[in-house]
């Protein structure tokens, strides 16, 4: 039997890939998703902590403190979140394959230009 494969939000994986290099603070997710992004994902505010809310409520993500600057909030990736990441990366990295094979990835993405 297969198991049910729940995909996250584009912005909820974006935020936990931000997550897996380091602990961060809110602005320093943001940029991190533009950068990992290429420009494509543009996270206000209000999108970041509502997203953050979400993941802290199904536990992968934690806020931690820092004694750097106890006024920013910092989150670190769980456990269950990099486990989450990975299966999500999975998921993606067989897309992939899949797309090659079927000569969906082409010029930009693949060598069958």
């Amino acid at each position: 039997m297969r198991r049910q494969y729940n995909q996250l939000p584009q912005v909820a994986f974006s935020i936990l890939l931000a997550l897996s290099l380091r602990e961060r603070h809110g602005y320093e997710i943001i940029k991190q998703v533009v950068d990992d992004s290429n420009g494509k994902i543009k996270l206000s505010p209000g999108a970041l902590y509502t997203s953050i809310k979400q993941l802290n409520e199904q536990h992968l993500v934690s806020e931690v403190e820092h004694r750097d600057d106890p006024r920013r909030r910092y989150y670190r990736l769980t456990n269950k979140g990099k486990q989450t990441l990975g299966a999500e990366l999975e998921y993606y990295e067989n897309s992939v394959v899949l797309g090659r094979q079927r000569q969906v990835l082409e010029t930009s993405y693949g060598t069958n230009a």
